[in-house]
């Protein structure tokens, strides 16, 4: 199992049915601390290129972000530290993960992060927010469109979406032989305009096997 792979499988319980009985024993196949000794190790950190990120997420003190599929929090900590007058929504399903996130809060003395558990089709965002994010998840999302729809819903009227995601057309990619796991930009492209988004930006040159974009609500033309 990859490390990509351990870092979303959370969300990707939150959006699956009950009936999801693989992703329910690949996660209780080992204690959520096992999991998060592998999110956090520094080279993997190193490798996600964190502030590079939210720089170009431009990001404003008072923005209200969900970390969808926060797992052990490793971007809701900068994300957090750069919101400084806002919060975070670090969005999870297993109660390991949010136990983690809670210490770690403490222990970082970081006061505008909120641990949220969510529910396999919701997030349960407790309000609008500014930024959704997702980072190597969304491939683990069974039904994307209708997950995406939701996450919209929660969107302030400025809001926006932004997704990392592994390029499974790149040759060599780790998911090229799997289907099920694949999203390609014109999907997501697809499932956003269902959504009632249009892209707003694509960052080019940040990632070698993974693309960056965002999308937000139509700008209304005066």
């Amino acid at each position: 199992m990859t490390t990509r792979f351990v870092a979303s499988i959370a969300l990707a319980l939150l959006t699956m049915a009950p009936a999801s009985h693989a992703f329910r024993l690949q996660l209780g196949s080992r204690p959520a601390e096992d999991w998060i000794a592998r999110l956090e190790r520094p080279e993997r950190v190193a490798s996600l290129k964190t502030a590079e990120v939210i720089e170009k997420l431009r990001l404003k003190p008072g923005d209200v972000v969900a970390d969808l599929g926060a797992g052990a929090g490793v971007f809701s900590w900068p994300l957090a530290r750069t919101v400084t007058s806002g919060k975070v929504y670090a969005v999870e399903v297993d109660k390991g993960f949010i136990a983690h996130l809670e210490r770690r809060a403490k222990e970082q003395q970081i006061t505008n992060v909120q641990p949220v558990l969510g529910k396999y089709d919701d997030p349960l965002i407790p309000e609008k927010i500014d930024l959704a994010f997702f980072h190597d998840v969304l491939h683990h999302i069974d039904h994307r469109d209708e997950y995406l729809k939701k996450v919209a819903s929660y969107l302030e009227p400025t809001g926006r979406i932004a997704v990392i995601e592994l390029d499974a057309e790149r040759p060599g990619s780790s998911h090229a032989d799997d289907p099920k796991l694949q999203v390609t930009r014109a999907q997501l492209q697809g499932w956003m305009e269902a959504a009632g988004l249009e892209k707003q930006d694509e960052i080019n040159g940040l990632f070698e096997d993974k693309w960056f974009v965002i999308y937000g609500k139509p700008v209304e033309k005066k």
